[in-house]
């Protein structure tokens, strides 16, 4: 074990107080010289003993008290701004090069250490050095806690990895129960099955209905709750827009930005024209929904006047240069890196930059100068585009619409903003979108209905109405032309052989189709196993369907047939709109992979010196994999908040029944969606009472045993809502319908209760008889057999 450093000789004549101990400045000279100090160590330093050597514990504790001492253990002390020989850590901070920061000590402590204005120079951060070749250990990663050995060097403190203790500390959101004896911690998350109990010093100011955030307390528990202690008190359970908070706080979405980082923002001027491209004299207009706050995105279209392209169609798309803002290395750099993307809840956007860019200068304001990343595309008479062009210029807006204001413009009912432009700008637009529409017809990407619910809620924060989202040519024109911009920009670095994140959606797997193929065999359709996934043929058989009794059903199976898209430095095509480029660069305000896709592309086209960095490209697959996870955190997030807000709309309506489809098949209940509002809930399979229910999962369906009755993934039922849990987002309904009657001579599941495999003894060999329903009622296994061994 490695022997604590010797401390500096204190000179016999030093000065020492009327106690008999040494004064304040002798002690912390002492102190100074070790990075660690027993209180009985340094009594023997100075030859106390007795009351002096309990004078000496007291008078350190004055000084760590007083901020002039850091007090290490029940009596262990240590120098401010010093770190012990060994410690555990959690990493909390990622630089630009990629390096791993670690902050000594436990959080609560942190909190106490002489406030927060020095608190960082209290408990300095120690940089992570790299893992040795020969060590085994899994790398570290931001939230890890680890077991360290601290170095001071001339350049800071260093810290060594001896062992990972958790991977992702965890954190749990709960409410607070108070009980008699205990106080208990009830968790916000329907899947979790633990309970806890809370422990600590900072209990007392707990109020029944508190929703805090914990994390367990580490050790073996076998019986009994767990304990857990309070990190942070974040809301009440009755208070309206606390759904989204205990969303934030379970997926540890980062909230707010770092002063640095606001500061930068608050900073940034914008840019004169200079070498830019002069757009302003183009036309181009923003079309978002009513309530956006941040544009990204303008459009405008004209005919083509090149006699060798006849009707034509050149398209401008105009995103914000949000590049010129956010340099790589920045503080705004590593805060946007480190959310992903914003993240949007009924109540709140927590958004990827801070306000005063996202909705300011890298917004496409009305009549603002604004830097601007554009992209000329022209397009055939087919919707095919033969060419396009990227300029980095200086633009203006001419207007600020909505989808439901252009669109009414359109249909007839234009207003006084949208009459004047309505035949200069806006069918024209129109126009162009019709020759796009042509081209993706025949490209036919994948038509899946998939319909979206928006939540409203009034002023107080509480649910208003739930409405589904209605879809509008408006919509489909900026989606298209959008779509367009994103290809260009992906072929454009491809062609100059310049890195980039990719947005790839692959082809269904062999497994998925499959098992599509099996369960269409069951509808009597047919579906070629080894044929290769194309979206033809899935748009074929969702088209051929669309009208008949298994259109709802067939829908669901192709949406569950499709992989999930993800970001990629490789390029693995996108199966869902039939492309083979296409990467993402219309958003960067709310997306980081928009944001270096505009940085490859000024690299690629030498349009400044804020391109993107030879350290980017070298970790391009690190930056996929976290931002393709920090969308996947913020879309769980935010599917969390609607269904607690939908099960809130829902609490006062216990007893109501509703029409829903069976959206998910499992083994212990099925899943319904509900028509008008979209709300999920589950349907218990111990509450289908009129047989016993197998699942089946090539029909998707549960089949009753006896009488063969079913019930279909899509089939459309009603159901009475028994109970609603705004808390966890829980709905449990009951069924009013009446299932499916099996077809005559239709099989049975083969996997019912009575034909499962039989069960070994304890002695390994297997027991005669199959299962429990064989034995009489009340019979023990095994008692006949002895009985009459006895009386042998």
């Amino acid at each position: 074990m490695k022997q604590k450093k010797p401390f500096r000789a204190v000179k016999a004549d030093a000065p020492r107080a009327p106690s008999g101990l040494p004064d304040d400045k002798t002690l912390l000279e002492a102190l100074q010289a070790s990075r660690e100090v027993d209180v009985g160590d340094l009594a023997k330093q100075f030859g106390l003993k007795g009351e002096d050597r309990r004078a000496l514990r007291q008078r350190l504790k004055a000084l760590a008290d007083g901020g002039q001492l850091d007090k290490r253990g029940r009596k262990t002390f240590g120098a401010m701004g010093q770190l012990p020989d060994t410690g555990v850590v959690e990493v909390v901070e990622q630089d630009i090069d990629g390096e791993l920061w670690a902050r000594w000590g436990k959080p609560d402590a942190l909190k106490q250490r002489s406030g927060s204005a020095t608190q960082n120079e209290a408990v300095p951060l120690a940089r992570l050095a790299p893992l040795k070749k020969s060590v085994q250990q899994t790398p570290p990663k931001l939230g890890d806690r680890l077991y360290v050995r601290f170095e001071k060097t001339a350049d800071g403190w260093i810290a060594h990895l001896i062992k990972v203790l958790d991977q992702g500390a965890p954190k749990l959101v709960g409410v607070v129960r108070i009980g008699k004896r205990e106080i208990r911690l009830e968790s916000v998350n329907r899947k979790e099955k633990d309970s806890y109990i809370l422990t600590g010093s900072n209990l007392d100011t707990l109020e029944d209905g508190d929703v805090v955030l914990a994390a367990p307390v580490g050790g073996t528990h076998r019986f009994g709750p767990k304990p857990a202690r309070v990190l942070e008190v974040i809301g009440k359970e009755d208070s309206p827009k606390i759904a989204s908070v205990m969303a934030i706080h379970s997926h540890g979405l980062p909230i707010g930005f770092q002063t640095s980082t606001e500061d930068e923002a608050k900073s940034a001027q914008a840019p004169d024209l200079g070498k830019r491209t002069d757009l302003r004299d183009l036309p181009f207009v923003t079309i978002d929904p009513v309530d956006a706050k941040d544009h990204d995105d303008a459009v405008y279209a004209h005919a083509d006047d090149d006699a060798a392209n006849p009707d034509g169609w050149v398209v401008w798309v105009a995103i914000a240069d949000v590049a010129h803002y956010v340099t790589p290395g920045s503080s705004l750099d590593r805060d946007a890196r480190d959310k992903g993307n914003s993240t949007y809840f009924p109540d709140r956007v927590e958004p990827m930059l801070p306000h005063v860019l996202s909705s300011g200068l890298c917004s496409l304001q009305e009549s603002e100068n604004r830097a601007a990343l554009a992209v000329r595309m022209v397009f055939d008479r087919e919707g095919r585009k033969i060419s396009h062009k990227f300029v980095r210029g200086l633009m203006r807006s001419a207007a600020k619409l909505s989808y439901e204001q252009a669109q009414a413009a359109i249909d007839g009912t234009p207003d006084d903003k949208t009459g004047p432009i309505l035949d200069s700008l806006l069918k024209p637009l129109w126009a162009a979108h019709a020759c796009l529409t042509r081209g993706r017809q025949v490209r036919q990407p994948l038509q899946i209905n998939s319909p979206e619910r928006r939540v409203y809620l009034d002023k107080d924060g509480n649910v208003e109405r739930i409405e589904r989202r209605v879809s509008l040519d408006a919509m489909q024109l900026i989606e298209e032309m959008m779509i367009q911009a994103n290809v260009s920009a992906a072929e454009t670095l491809e062609k100059h052989k310049t890195p980039l994140i990719y947005r790839v959606h692959e082809a269904p797997s062999l497994e998925k189709i499959n098992n599509l193929a099996d369960f269409l065999a069951t509808l009597g359709l047919p579906w070629a196993k080894g044929e290769p996934p194309r979206t033809p043929r899935f748009n074929q058989l969702l088209e051929s369907q669309k009208e008949g009794p298994h259109a709802e059903i067939i829908n669901e199976v192709v949406l569950r047939t499709q992989m999930q898209a993800h970001y990629s430095p490789e390029n693995f095509g996108h199966f869902g709109l039939n492309l083979d480029h296409y990467a993402h660069f219309t958003s960067p305000i709310r997306r980081y992979a928009d944001l270096v896709v505009h940085r490859a592309l000024i690299r690629a086209l030498k349009l400044g010196d804020d391109g993107l960095t030879d350290y980017e490209i070298k970790t391009l697959q690190d930056t996929a994999e976290h931002i393709t996870a920090t969308e996947r955190r913020s879309m769980q997030a935010e599917r969390e908040a609607i269904e607690r807000y939908i099960a809130s709309y829902l609490h006062d309506k216990v007893g109501a029944t509703f029409q829903g489809r069976i959206v998910g098949v499992t083994r212990f209940g099925l899943f319904v969606k509900l028509t008008d509002t979209g709300a999920d809930g589950i349907i218990p399979v111990s509450s289908l009472r009129d047989d016993y229910y197998v699942h089946d999962d090539v029909q998707h369906a549960l089949i009753g045993e006896r009488h063969g009755y079913r019930w279909r993934l899509g089939a459309t039922i009603d159901v009475e809502l028994m109970e609603a849990m705004p808390i966890t987002g829980g709905l449990v309904f009951k069924v009013l319908s009446e299932p499916e009657v099996g077809e005559p001579g239709a099989p049975r599941p083969r996997l019912g209760l009575r034909n499962r495999p039989k069960s070994p003894n304890v002695r390994g060999k297997p027991t005669k008889k199959p299962g429990f329903r064989d034995e009489p009622k009340g019979a023990k296994p095994g008692v006949k057999n002895m009985k009459k061994k006895k009386k042998r």
